[in-house]
């Protein structure tokens, strides 16, 4: 990884036209060229811009992955592979023609790199000796007076009298055809089949769309699909066996890392509750079962009863949490489990705290009036084509709205990515072509115009950027599937405020957001497994000069009194609680220092954790935990459907099938596959950024032609430096009182007045100025 540190990056020449090069670096250390991949920044010794190009696909083998290239760059990087592969396939098909027959006297085929069978003939007349020519990339020869064409191979003329060969380049250009046209005719039925079925066209989106298609096209010849009896029964019964073998596969880890137990509900048009019953741990998410809680839902007690038969299925051994969400029949419950449960913590869903978090920032007078600003913006150009189509055009594909993991953080999403295409959206406004459209003279687009030639709007935009930016990534960590958040998510709120605190410097400035952070996050801060986590995870612990504050160690102590049941066990873990802090034996080796910063908190202690074994297993199972529930997309229709059939048979194979949706659904993130880049302005995205694309006062008679809009190019170049990790930040410095103290604080600011936030920023501080145009 630090093979090029200390070195330039060589600049990339014409040549270097393969598209995997603008999503490297390139260096050069003695005699020896080095590639790093700007988004993870592994650095590749050997193998060129093929094992690039297969580490940014996330092909296993040659290459490791990359855990960081966005979507449609790995699809790219796949398309690009497989036009290799096809294309040395069709090479090998022309060699192999004309190996297999004489050359005509004086007349040689030329074949440079590999070409494009598909690109239209054109003729030569003049004879040229093969030891004559020399290839360029442009398709140039040195012979004057002749030349190849762009793909590098030589033309001749296909109907020439005895010319066999250029009846060999019609044949494959002809091949090459009618495999396009094949290629369309399945894209027509598929789309037909979606199209009947009223399925959405995200569907496509599923992982397993395309081993679907593999699978019948590698069957060769005619197909024959499933009948409607064999889905209900021996196919399905196949795939649920194959469901049910994976939860086994995983149950088996539940008693060494421990699991959480997470609740979903399920509100149905008939206006029925379903609570779904998802068991999360280190080896990912099973869904295990659900129940009818129409009844339940408004009963503390019923729904406890609820709860703890599923942490029964689950293992009461194995249930280190029950994480549901925020509202207060939930909260009850879950104290009321606790009681009856003595070793399951119930935890309310850190997504949904931060989201609401982010929700009550937007109801803050600055935020909601620039977010309403950059919506004017968006509404403009997402509902005229001629307008969206110039856009596409100044920021090379890239989209003005950048879908959040949330409605709420979709809004500062978008924010920052106008932030960051700024200066593309200033040079289309003041383009010759924005000037010749006729939507840019309507008063909305002259609107459009002021604003983003407005320099008070985009330093607001910084400012709210700055704000919201340590929440946002901290929602990306408590919705993460590749590791575990329980060792972040208390040291990601604490660097929230920080930075809020910094930013604003004043007191009664930084106060209203503080208040709003705790007292959506109050349940958060008191509960003893977040402090436990931010105490066991090396990284944190050890960067604390002197003592640490006491909710630290009392979460810490609280862990071990619910979670371990042995008394003699306890009385041991405080003696091993010593031996960490004071890194002894394996703990303080240079190489366990080291790896503090680099590896997940679970796996130092299992690498450095000898010295205080029961430690090392207690910190394993809680550093295993997750911290949210599920951003799932339920079916609400097919419940009903379930708790309306009255024959036992056919209801319980409609379960069958419920719990082989969401089990196959919960496999999709682990498996390698691709999508297409999300449409903002696509159905599928209403319920994120509808109030960003939906134009106001809309009629029919003005709709637009979308048959004009040009889409989106396969990959749009990179204009955004890639985030590193969203834990990067979260180093060390965690000893302000005034953040850790939040009791005394409200007492002390109880009758604080609200204050407008335009006045939150320095009126001698240039940069941060607001002047929102009224």
């Amino acid at each position: 990884m630090m093979a090029a540190a200390g070195l330039d990056p060589i600049p990339l020449t014409p040549q270097k036209v393969d598209p995997a090069w603008k999503h490297c670096l390139m260096y050069k250390d003695g005699t020896k060229i080095l590639l790093k991949c700007i988004y993870c920044n592994k650095v590749f010794k050997g193998g060129g811009i093929h094992r690039i190009k297969e580490h940014l696909a996330c092909y296993k083998g040659n290459a490791a992955v990359c855990p960081r290239v966005p979507p449609d760059v790995r699809k790219l990087m796949h398309q690009s592979l497989e036009g290799v592969v096809g294309k040395r396939k069709r090479k090998e098909k022309i060699d192999e023609a004309i190996n297999s027959m004489s050359q005509p006297s004086g007349e040689v085929d030329v074949f440079a790199g590999q070409g494009d069978t598909n690109t239209t003939l054109v003729s030569v007349e003049v004879p040229i000796e093969q030891e004559s020519i020399e290839f360029h990339s442009n398709g140039d020869v040195n012979r004057e007076g002749s030349r190849l064409s762009k793909s590098g191979i030589r033309r001749k003329r296909a109907n020439a009298p005895g010319n066999m060969n250029g009846d060999i380049i019609v044949a494959l250009k002809r091949e090459g055809d009618c495999a396009q046209a094949a290629d369309s005719a399945v894209h027509v039925a598929i789309a037909q089949f979606l199209y009947d079925i009223g399925a959405p066209l995200s569907s496509v989106n599923s992982a397993y769309f395309q081993p679907m298609l593999d699978a019948v096209a590698s069957s060769g010849g005619c197909v024959m699909g499933p009948t409607f009896h064999d889905l209900k029964g021996p196919v399905l019964r196949s795939v649920s066996d194959e469901a049910k073998s994976n939860t086994i596969e995983h149950s088996a880890s539940w008693a060494r890392t421990g699991c959480s137990l997470l609740v979903e509900q399920v509100n149905t048009e008939m206006g029925r509750t379903f609570l779904c019953f998802f068991v999360n741990s280190s080896q990912g998410t099973i869904f295990l079962k659900f129940v009818d809680a129409s009844a339940s839902i408004h009963s503390v007690d019923m729904l406890v009863e609820d709860l703890r038969q599923a942490v029964e299925e689950a293992g009461v051994n194995n249930v280190l949490q029950v994480i549901t969400s925020n509202e207060e029949q939930y909260a009850a419950a879950g104290r009321r489990l606790m009681e009856i449960v003595p070793t399951v913590y119930w935890s309310p869903c850190a997504r949904q705290s931060i989201d609401l978090i982010l929700g009550d920032f937007l109801n803050i007078e600055l935020i909601s009036a620039v977010v309403e600003q950059a919506k004017s913006i968006t509404r403009f150009i997402y509902n005229h084509v001629v307008v969206l189509n110039i856009l596409r055009r100044y920021t090379y594909g890239n989209d003005i709205i950048e879908i959040g993991d949330t409605m709420s953080a979709s809004n500062f999403t978008t924010l920052k990515r106008m932030v960051d295409l700024k200066h593309n959206l200033q040079a289309m406004v003041t383009s010759q072509e924005w000037v010749d459209c006729p939507h840019s003279k309507k008063p909305e687009g002259l609107e459009v115009l002021d604003c983003i030639n407005n320099e008070s709007f985009w330093s607001s935009c910084v400012l709210i950027n700055r704000l919201v930016n340590p929440l946002l990534r901290l929602l990306k960590v408590v919705g993460s599937e590749k590791r575990p958040a329980m060792g972040y998510v208390y040291a990601g709120m604490y660097k929230a405020k920080e930075v809020i605190k910094k930013e604003l410097i004043k007191e009664e400035y930084y106060m209203t957001y503080w208040k709003i952070i705790d007292q959506r996050w109050e349940s958060h801060w008191s509960l003893p497994l977040h402090a436990a986590g931010f105490y066991l995870n090396p990284k944190f612990f050890y960067s604390i000069e002197g003592d640490l504050h006491s909710e630290m160690v009392s979460g810490m102590f609280d862990c071990i009194e619910r979670l371990v049941v042995d008394t003699k066990v306890q009385d041991t873990l405080i003696k091993e609680l010593t031996t960490y802090k004071s890194a002894a034996g394996d703990l303080g080796r240079k190489m366990a220092i080291r790896a503090r910063d680099t590896i997940f908190p679970p796996e130092w202690w299992s690498t450095y954790g000898g010295v205080c074994p029961n430690l090392t297993r207690l910190a394993t199972r809680i550093l295993s935990q997750t911290c949210s529930a599920l951003r799932f997309k339920h079916n609400p229709a097919l419940f009903d459907q379930i708790q309306e059939l009255q024959n036992r048979l056919e209801r319980q194979r409609l379960i069958d099938l419920v719990y082989v949706q969401y089990n196959l659904q919960l496999r999709q993130p682990l498996m390698n596959m691709e999508q297409d880049i999300i449409d903002p302005i696509s159905v599928e995205m209403r319920s994120l950024v509808e109030d960003w694309v939906s134009g106001k006062n809309i009629h029919l008679e003005d709709t637009e032609n979308w048959m004009a809009l040009e889409p989106p190019p396969s990959s749009t170049s990179l204009l955004f430096t890639p985030q590193g990790d969203e834990i990067d930040d979260l180093g060390s410095g965690f000893d302000d009182l005034e953040i850790l103290n939040r009791a005394k604080t409200w007492e002390d600011n109880s009758n604080r007045v609200e204050i407008k936030c335009d006045d939150l920023i320095e009126p001698d501080s240039k940069e941060l100025t607001v002047g929102l145009d009224s």
